[in-house]
């Protein structure tokens, strides 16, 4: 059996005034046919080494082609993407005859004039290998499903966490069931439903636990080989943005359509509260310290979450802690690459004026002037990512800014771990506050640390207004913007 991976993984935020070229890519490594060696530094590596390693345990020849990924931002350059597809398409032949194709992907990643360049890769990949090869992709829960990834695949398994702790998981699942089909032993057939509703649905919520709890028990009892509940990724102005479900049974596309029109609408019906997260404004959230439980509170600026595009360098919960006069906190990771750079020529115990943050977009909103002592800095800073995937800032500095201790770095990544911050020495269990720029992966590490998490509401790139977003490509009928939206089978018989 001859079986190929490849990984190409961004999530582009259409509204993100940050393109993301070949430097943007290459911040994160790019290799071809080495991705999966421990040493390649590459953050997707590790998956293609698990297909790599079930594969030779199978008996069977693996081929490995490109492994690359980019922080979240805006639209990947089309001259980009078009050398990444050609790479693989290159080594996709090279690799010819094929019974299976494995490609790990995200599922929301546009160019400048592609907007679904997953459904654009999958069709190439396709006329390649032809109708027999199997073709499986796993995808990130924050994809925009198409038509196009739905014709052209045999198999879709998504991240079923979020946070996505599952990532090893579901590429695991996606290989046993493509073996499976590629022998016969299985055939696969999907079908999808169009919840149409926009959220952020955490997998730590009862409710959503519950449903997530029952999807896996459903897959184990043999109702189906796979059912993925899809979220979407809301800031992105594309045709097909919004939740979606789908069921891949053995065969039976009756019950596929069946199920997916069952669980589609349990959860468009059942899940859309869930998926509205409660936030405090800087000053509420500086208001409620006192009340809070006592310990750390850990705070997430959700809108300015690089995991989502955003520039990770606003300023505005910064200012209000300086404001308040807010001391026992810590906020991390701010993408600064001027202030990085002018800590590094002033080196460790240096106290200096230094500008903070606010230098990207309106969305960063002005920087913060103050005093700062430099603590701590540290080269290649890369603490742990998330689901086994590493997570680097570049270098990384600890500056005590106003009597807040603060973690800056020059290279964006969302903050995942505790480690952004205790690698400088940091000790969190001194602190009442700490505010990381993520969503929601944070919460996979830092809840066990917490005594309560926050969720923070301020005017940046990713903001949860989903009543008002500016699409132009879709219908504006859904979810919450329309009380009763239309729902059904996507696509639309």
């Amino acid at each position: 059996m001859r079986i190929f991976g490849a990984a190409l993984v961004t999530e582009t935020n259409t509204f993100a005034p940050l393109p993301c070229g070949r430097s943007a890519w290459e911040d994160y490594v790019i290799a071809r046919g080495t991705g999966s060696d421990p040493d390649s530094g590459t953050l997707f590596g590790p998956l293609l080494a698990l297909w790599k390693g079930m594969a030779e345990q199978a008996g069977a020849e693996f081929h490995e082609s490109l492994c690359a990924f980019c922080a979240p931002g805006g639209r990947t350059l089309d001259v980009v993407y078009e050398e990444f597809k050609a790479m693989i398409i290159e080594d996709l032949k090279a690799a010819m005859p094929l019974d299976i194709a494995l490609l790990c992907l995200h599922g929301a990643m546009a160019s400048d004039s592609v907007d679904d360049c997953e459904g654009d890769l999958l069709a190439a990949v396709r006329e390649i290998v032809g109708p027999d090869c199997i073709i499986g992709v796993e995808l990130d829960l924050h994809l925009h499903l198409t038509e196009e990834i739905l014709d052209h695949s045999d198999l879709l398994v998504a991240y079923k966490e979020y946070p996505h702790t599952d990532t090893g998981a579901r590429a695991a699942e996606l290989f046993q069931l493509a073996v499976r089909a590629a022998m016969g032993e299985i055939k696969p057939v999907t079908r999808a439903y169009d919840c149409n509703m926009m959220g952020q649905w955490r997998t730590g919520q009862e409710d959503v636990r519950a449903f997530v709890d029952d999807m896996m028990a459903a897959e184990q009892d043999g109702t189906a080989l796979n059912i993925s509940f899809v979220h979407g990724f809301p800031w992105a102005d594309v045709p097909t943005v919004g939740a979606k479900l789908w069921v891949t049974t053995d065969g039976d596309a009756e019950a596929a359509e069946r199920l997916a029109e069952e669980w589609g609408r349990r959860a468009a019906l059942g899940l859309r509260e869930a998926g509205c997260i409660p936030q405090l404004t800087v000053d509420e959230l500086v208001d409620y310290l006192p009340k809070a439980p006592e310990g750390l509170i850990v705070g997430a600026d959700m809108a300015d979450n690089a995991g989502g595009g955003a520039p990770s360098d606003s300023s505005f919960v910064l200012e209000g802690l300086v404001r308040r006069g807010v001391k026992d906190a810590a906020v991390g990771v701010v993408w600064d690459m001027t202030a990085v750079d002018i800590c590094r020529n002033a080196g460790v115990g240096a106290e200096l004026d230094l500008r903070v943050g606010g230098k990207c977009s309106t969305a960063s909103g002005d920087p913060v002037d103050g005093r700062a002592i430099i603590r701590s800095i540290i080269e290649d800073h890369c603490p742990p990512g998330l689901g086994g995937i590493p997570g680097p800032f570049g270098t990384s500095v600890w500056i005590e800014f106003e009597g807040v201790d603060v973690i800056i770095s020059s290279l964006r990544n969302q903050t995942f771990h505790p480690a952004a911050f205790t690698d400088h020495g940091i000790d969190l269990s001194t602190k009442r506050l700490c505010v990381v720029k993520s969503i929601e992966h944070f919460h996979a590490e830092f809840k066990p640390i917490a005594d309560e998490v926050v969720y923070i509401n301020t005017p940046g790139a990713l903001r949860a207004d989903f009543m008002s977003m500016p699409y132009t490509k879709r219908k504006l009928d859904y979810w919450p913007k329309v009380e009763e939206p239309p729902i059904g089978p996507f696509p639309a018989n």
